[in-house]
């Protein structure tokens, strides 16, 4: 892990600056989940984005790996846990929900996961939260869903809920769960705790990949949507996890949890940008929202968080 205190960087800039990396990473995974949608049946995708990761993370951190294994086998309850559910399931159901939901139910369900954040770090690390931070919390929401409706309230009170939204709930306690879970006290590094819980998570997903390929559902890429998925694999699944697993180390679950919220508008504006997307007034407004919502989550932030 690049060492961002030898620049001179406080633990708040350090943390500030992985997380806005580690969104802006899960941003454009959406953008190239649209382009890869029909190229690349779901399960393949998901199965060959955990297995390159595994594989990016021998070859950068192998040795490191290796060397504390004893201690990855003192904890593989905890990582089968956190893979298993945390990024296999959270990823595989946001795949499947997608069948049968819409996008705008996507964004507003996923506007959740912060607040399933702070409520899980306070249930289960006693970190404090006042009534400040929960309203930075209430704003940076309001921000997700006003992207999410396109600025459109018609389209809120409109909506419907069904079995893609159900599965999309519990894809968000689940990655929830899973940030909650990385302020765990343990003796593993940055590394090897990623790689065991990418390790569970391409195991979890192996028998649904069979299942998809004996089904007859199976769809393999054509050469060129090779380079989708190796992007998938390097910047939302590589780096972004390392980065987002670090900076829960640096400032806690909670505070971590808050930038969440920049994904759904990071990913409108890279639609904008890279599929072409008109921009409108409420992907400015729904940027200001979500960046004034952390700002007075970190401003009131209580000195132990």
């Amino acid at each position: 892990m690049l060492r961002l205190e030898n620049y001179g960087l406080s633990v708040n800039r350090q943390a500030y600056l992985l997380l806005i990396l580690t969104t802006l990473c899960w941003g454009l995974n959406a953008v190239f989940a649209r382009m890869a949608a029909g190229e690349i049946s779901p399960m393949l995708l998901v199965s060959i984005r955990w297995l390159g990761t595994l594989m990016l993370l021998a070859l950068f951190a192998g040795k490191a790996i290796i060397a504390d294994i004893q201690a990855i086998r003192r904890h593989l309850g905890y990582t089968f846990l956190m893979g298993a559910a945390g990024l296999g399931g959270f990823g595989t159901l946001i795949y499947y929900s997608a069948y049968t939901t819409t996008a705008v139910n996507i964004g507003i369900i996923q506007g959740a996961m912060p607040a399933v954040v702070l409520v899980g770090s306070y249930l289960f690390f006693r970190i404090p939260v006042n009534r400040l931070q929960i309203v930075g919390v209430a704003v940076t929401m309001l921000g997700v869903i006003f992207v999410s409706i396109h600025g459109d309230f018609e389209r809120l009170l409109a909506l419907k809920f069904n079995t893609g939204d159900m599965l999309m709930l519990i894809a968000v306690l689940l990655y929830g769960s899973y940030t909650v879970g990385l302020r765990r006290k343990h003796e593993l590094t940055s590394f090897s705790l990623f790689a065991s819980v990418v390790f569970w998570a391409f195991i979890s997903t192996v028998p649904l990949t069979i299942y998809e390929f004996t089904s007859g559902n199976m769809v393999w890429p054509e050469p060129h949507v090779w380079i989708i998925v190796g992007l998938i694999v390097l910047l939302p699944s590589f780096l972004s996890q390392i980065c987002f697993i670090y900076s829960v180390k640096l400032i806690g679950p909670a505070r971590a949890g808050v930038f969440v919220n920049l994904v759904p508008v990071f990913a409108s504006f890279l639609a904008v940008v890279l599929l072409g997307e008109n921009f409108e007034i409420y992907h400015g407004l729904s940027l200001f929202l979500v960046l004034a919502g952390i700002y007075i989550f970190e401003k009131f932030k209580h000195v132990t968080n």
